[in-house]
């Protein structure tokens, strides 16, 4: 009879926090690809805002449409750093939830070590016992003649 793993339920519980580390690790990465993206839309569209000031510009512009151009495009630029903070809070926090996953898998991959050496021991001590004991049926059946 096979001995069970006395850490199995350790082993199972650091395999179920790697699964949910995992999980957590696909939305933090989703997560800062949105964020990036945001920030690279608002990029483009004030680069493109600014375009369309300066050839407005060329063209003319009274003072109210001026100042209107200076305050949106100073908007974007508000907007753009904020998205280049969270941008940037994001990736830290894709790289914590990144050294989280590789502390859970550290784990797991220990206890599987342990898992795997104590199922050795165990198949080893079988394997002597099983030829013990074909070695001591073999001796009864064929006892051995001492002259």
């Amino acid at each position: 009879m096979t001995k069970k793993f006395p850490l199995q339920s350790i082993l199972d519980l650091s395999n179920l926090r790697l699964d949910e580390a995992t999980r957590r690790l696909g939305e933090l990465i989703a997560s800062e690809q949105e964020a990036a993206s945001r920030l690279e839309l608002l990029g483009q569209y004030r680069e493109e805002y600014h375009a369309l000031f300066l050839a407005a510009a060329r063209n003319g512009l009274g003072p109210d449409q001026w100042r209107n151009f200076q305050l949106f495009l100073e908007r974007l630029d508000v907007a753009v750093a904020q998205a280049g903070e969270m941008a940037a809070q994001s990736r830290r926090h894709t790289a914590a939830g990144q050294q989280e996953w590789l502390d859970k898998q550290g784990r797991v991959k220990a206890f599987d070590t342990l898992a795997q050496r104590h199922k050795a021991r165990v198949d080893y001590g079988e394997s002597r016992q099983e030829q013990k004991s074909l070695d001591e049926h073999s001796a009864r059946r064929h006892p051995t003649r001492k002259d």
